[in-house]
């Protein structure tokens, strides 16, 4: 499990992606990028990173799922994820 700090971070920041998206679209469009400066840093979307919706774990995060390859294997074996089955030949 990831810190609770980091999480609250993690949302503070897709919360301020989503609130500055539209103006941020706009000072592209415009070509104003000495505007785009003055936004917060954590409104640019670059800046969030994929985690685990389960765990909260950064690394071995599988975006079809959007689970972490740990939890992942754990739900196949277990038969939570339909059509996910162990391979074996």
């Amino acid at each position: 499990m990831a810190k609770k700090s980091v999480e609250a971070r993690q949302r503070k920041r897709e919360r301020m992606v989503a609130q500055y998206a539209a103006k941020r679209a706009a000072l592209k469009e415009a070509g104003d990028f000495a505007g785009l400066d003055k936004l917060p840093k954590n409104a640019s979307p670059v800046r969030l990173k994929n985690r685990c919706q389960l765990t909260g774990r950064p690394k071995g995060y599988i975006g079809y799922f959007g689970i972490s390859r740990n939890i992942f294997r754990d739900m196949a074996l277990a038969g939570k994820i339909p059509g996910v089955k162990k391979a074996s030949w």
